[in-house]
């Protein structure tokens, strides 16, 4: 399932993305849940409430032109996190033949928080905060949870993510660069980007075979598999929810590949009207438009 939050009359409602030939449609899930599952994050943490989501979901498939189209309506990030959980270094950078790609490994996942203040939706453009003069993107692949998770064992540990989603950790590498902790430059309003959709577990066959890629203004200056992680997304699971409860609806951002040779050499800040567009197949595509702090105060 393709599970959305989406903007409505009376507030952020909970959907799913149906595919047809002309484009998603939008199925609104409300009407076959339980009173009072308002919220995505209250049905995945429900068994029954979710199975009678995709119970109907599949009888939405066989018609789905019955249903509106997806772009008429504004989607939401999909869950509204208690926690954001990031890492630092996950993925291996280039390793010359031969040569051992674990060599390098740290023993430790590199894990820092962003607050709550950052979320933003697939639909909302990120202003660029005056006092940066060095806006980043970082393209990633966000865990959520799915049921409550304290100190969960290793091969268990997947079994407490509901799925996957996009997320883009937006990052003032100025403000980064002032102290030893990062939260500064990864806390201004609006850089967490996070959705389109959560893809539930049962859609992705190995989340460790994903080709992640990113896109800045039409140029990919991000490709690399999962594959290539430190950390694989179950130990980061295990391994954090030993020190806190997990809740349904946390996120935990598993890590950015670095950039290409070329994007490195020629870094250029995030600058008014630029375009990111994160992309995993299977789990859709996260463009976000970056706007200088003028014409975001005229939209």
């Amino acid at each position: 399932m393709r599970l959305v939050s989406f903007a409505s009359e009376g507030g952020p409602r909970p959907g799913a993305l149906i595919a047809s030939s002309d484009g998603d449609r939008l199925f609104d899930v409300t009407a076959v849940l339980p009173s009072g599952q308002a919220t995505l994050e209250s049905i995945i943490a429900d068994t029954e409430a979710l199975q009678a989501v995709a119970n109907a979901i599949t009888i939405s498939t066989a018609h789905p032109e019955m249903l509106p189209f997806a772009s008429e309506v504004t989607l939401l990030a999909p869950v509204r996190p208690g926690k954001i959980l990031c890492l630092g270094y996950n993925y291996r950078g280039h390793v010359p033949a031969g040569a051992d790609p674990t060599a390098g490994d740290p023993e430790f996942p590199d894990v820092f928080v962003k607050t709550s203040n950052v979320l933003a939706g697939p639909a909302d453009a990120v202003t660029l905060p005056r006092a940066s003069d060095d806006v980043d993107y970082e393209g990633e692949i966000a865990l959520v949870i799915g049921r409550r998770a304290h100190e969960v064992p290793l091969a268990q540990a997947m079994d407490y993510v509901a799925g996957f989603t996009l997320f883009n950790d937006v990052s003032a590498r100025d403000w980064q660069s002032r102290s030893s902790q990062w939260e500064l430059g990864k806390c201004f309003d609006g850089f967490g980007v996070l959705g389109p959709a959560l893809v539930t577990v049962d859609e992705v066959a190995d989340p460790h075979d994903l080709l992640l890629e990113v896109v800045r203004d039409g140029v990919v200056t991000v490709s690399q598999s999962t594959s290539t992680m430190v950390f694989s997304m179950s130990f980061l699971v295990h391994y954090l929810s030993q020190v806190m409860t997990l809740e349904p609806g946390d996120i935990i951002s598993t890590g950015s590949p670095q950039k290409t040779a070329d994007a490195l050499a020629h870094h250029q800040p995030l600058a008014d009207g630029d375009a990111v567009t994160i992309r995993v197949a299977g789990l859709g595509e996260l463009t976000t438009t970056f706007v200088s702090p003028t014409t975001g105060a005229q939209q």
